[in-house]
């Protein structure tokens, strides 16, 4: 049987870097893949790329009205796994949609994203909330703050300042050096206390 599958983790713990080797695993051995990414996610356009180097043009880019179910069906018929970077950018309808290509087509969906936002105090991404609440199998993919520590928090930085407020896409526009970090929670307290 077909599962939805949610691997999430914190900033830079390689999710991305995940996506492309379950993909070229798939590939080696004979199958065909499709990765899929929203198009909201406009830091490397059409592309997945990873901080140490692997990178891979993407088989669709989605905005929030795509049917993702319809455009499996459609397009992708004969892949033998569905791979999403940016998963917590999803709708609810599509992640449901999601777990209808699983259900459906029988098609394994490995679906990639944060938990949370860097809000911290907020529901969070809709599209992570709903894979939490419907996948057949979550996984945390782990990674460490800059002091050692397993690292859970993802914190938005502008001009090296702690940023609590604002919408959940903010990219270095040229004016300010927008930065985010993975964080563990006694260090996002203490940076929370110098704001």
């Amino acid at each position: 049987m077909a599962k939805l599958y949610f691997r999430y983790g914190a900033m830079g713990c390689g999710k991305t870097m995940q996506l492309l080797q379950v993909a070229f695993n798939y590939e080696e051995r004979g199958h065909q893949v499709c990765v899929i990414k929203p198009k909201i996610d406009t830091k490397n356009g059409t592309k997945l790329l990873t901080r140490i180097g692997p990178e891979r043009e993407t088989d669709l880019c989605f905005s929030h009205k795509t049917n993702l179910y319809d455009e499996i069906c459609k397009n992708y018929p004969k892949v033998d796994c569905v791979l999403v970077d940016e998963a917590q950018f999803l709708t609810p309808i599509q992640a449901d949609q999601l777990m209808l290509i699983t259900t459906k087509l029988s098609i394994p969906v490995i679906a990639y994203g944060l938990r949370l936002n860097f809000r911290q105090n907020d529901g969070g991404f809709e599209g992570a909330t709903r894979l939490l609440q419907i996948a057949h199998d979550i996984e945390e993919i782990k990674t460490i703050c800059e002091c050692g520590h397993k690292a859970t928090r993802n914190v938005r930085f502008v001009d090296n300042k702690l940023i609590t407020t604002g919408p959940d896409i903010l990219i270095d526009d040229g004016t300010s050096k927008v930065e985010y970090r993975a964080l563990c929670p006694a260090c996002y307290q203490k940076y929370l206390e110098k704001v």
